[in-house]
């Protein structure tokens, strides 16, 4: 019965699996100089937090010595980093803003 008879096969298809980009960290770092009032001026400002949370944050920082702040795509982290170290340059504060990737 092979006279005309067509075997239909289906056509595989295949995705590429993407991966989700690594999530990087930014961690304010504590200093014995910057006033609370300006870390939580500058949590604000840079990350848009609440009073509250921002509040949270840097009293985290000032116990624990490090505190995240925020997890976000590499980029994102790296620009907020910058600008808010930046931004305490500018008013002469030694804040440091560090950026690691997410374990």
């Amino acid at each position: 019965m092979s006279n005309g008879d067509t075997t239909l096969t289906p056509k595989t298809v295949t995705k590429p699996k993407l991966e989700r980009p690594r999530l990087y960290k930014v961690i304010l770092v504590n200093d014995d100089y910057t006033p609370r009032e300006f870390v939580v001026l500058v949590l604000k400002a840079v990350f848009r937090m609440a009073e509250e949370t921002s509040y949270r944050v840097m009293m985290t920082a000032h116990k624990m010595g490090t505190s995240v702040v925020v997890v976000c795509a590499r980029d994102i982290a790296e620009t907020k980093a910058k600008e808010a170290t930046d931004l305490a340059k500018e008013a002469g504060f030694p804040l440091l803003f560090q950026t690691e990737p997410e374990e």
